[in-house]
């Protein structure tokens, strides 16, 4: 129910779809209620006359009405419009993405910085499928950017690290991404056609999602279309509002995120490192794992140190932490301790962290 200014609470949100201008509609949502903006806005193409292969067969391309403006300043105004409205929506810790090509993207991105907000990344879609240059006239079109942006460099914005170098092989995630472009029955279609001329492939919006939400969440997306941001957040257990002026597309992604169903919760997100209680390497010895006098060693078995009373380990003259200790007897700058170290546990090497993990689970039990 709206409450006395007319505003719903946004806590009574879980899948909205709102049918209508998007500024006009975020005009009635209340102020720093949404974790986080998707926003895919017309991409201002410019396009004039038909696009046509080598053999004569048209290329679908946008030929939309809403995806016409006439002239630049009008399209910085339509942008300035909604990112002014988006700013408002977005609680003080809140981020916003929005995605677009060499058309609109570097206008958009000068409005974000005038409006106060932080860039983080320019993230580089890399299509591994791209439509080719027909008239060879230019390079092929491979990619699209995405701006990541907090509301304000002093945001503490969500970054989920440890799920995205999972999802990445346990490599640190690049600012490129190579996935394919929406494809096969991942599509919608309408007697045959695309029901959309640019519907995003659910890939980049799961990376998105997990990366800069937690579960329950809100999301919005103010340029809704046929609701991938939608049915991606449902899946994932974040709430979502859409927005959609087309009526058409509007029912389509209702249909759509109907079908999804959502993972167990437990699935939907790794714990992040930082999150958890921090064990000093003397809580192993105070708590008798590893006694005074332990000679731990590297996989190599090259480097040797002792565990003292204190917590501290002695390698020939070097002492201090386990950090401190690794590096200098490599000769490094740093060292993860942790994953350095190993000692011998029934005839066999494993890595000290073992215990920090054992250590913490029993924190997690007692809790």
């Amino acid at each position: 129910m709206p409450d006395a200014g007319g505003q719903r609470g946004y806590k009574e949100y879980k899948e909205e779809i709102l049918v209508g201008d998007c500024v006009a509609e975020m005009a009635a949502l209340p102020a720093e209620s949404v974790d986080l903006i998707f926003a895919d806005p017309p991409y201002n193409l410019q396009l004039g006359g038909e696009l046509l292969r080598p053999n004569n067969s048209r290329v679908d391309g946008v030929e939309e009405e809403w995806d016409r403006f006439d002239g630049f300043a009008e399209y910085d105004r339509f942008t300035r419009a909604w990112l002014e409205a988006a700013r408002r929506l977005l609680k003080p810790d809140g981020a916003l993405w929005v995605i677009g090509s060499y058309h609109n993207i570097y206008r958009v991105g000068s409005q974000l910085q005038d409006l106060g907000f932080w860039i983080l990344n320019d993230i580089v879609w890399r299509k591994s499928n791209p439509m080719p240059n027909f008239r060879g006239r230019r390079f092929t079109n491979a990619h699209e950017t995405l701006l990541w942006c907090a509301r304000s460099a002093e945001a503490r914005y969500t970054f989920n690290y440890e799920a995205m170098k999972a999802l990445n092989d346990e490599l640190q995630m690049r600012s490129d991404w190579l996935i394919p472009l929406c494809s096969g029955p991942e599509r919608l279609k309408r007697d045959g056609k695309k029901a959309h001329p640019t519907q995003k492939p659910e890939a980049l919006l799961h990376r998105i999602l997990l990366a800069s939400t937690k579960p329950g969440d809100l999301v919005l997306d103010p340029f809704f279309g046929t609701g991938t941001t939608g049915a991606v957040a449902k899946r994932l257990n974040r709430r979502f509002i859409g927005i959609e002026r087309d009526a058409d597309y509007a029912g389509l992604a209702r249909k759509r995120i109907a079908a999804v169903e959502p993972v167990p919760a437990e699935s939907t997100l790794l714990p992040a490192k930082r999150e958890e209680p921090r064990i000093p390497f003397g809580t192993l010895v105070e708590r008798g794992l590893l006694k005074p006098g332990t000679v731990l060693f590297d996989a190599s078995r090259r480097f040797t140190a002792k565990v003292r009373a204190d917590g501290t380990l002695i390698s020939a003259e070097t002492r201090g932490s386990i950090h401190r200790v690794g590096a200098e007897v490599q000769g490094a700058p740093a060292c993860n301790g942790w994953v350095f170290w190993h000692f011998l546990d029934r005839g066999r090497p494993v890595a000290i962290d073992v215990l920090r993990q054992k250590v913490r689970a029993e924190m997690g039990t007692a809790h």
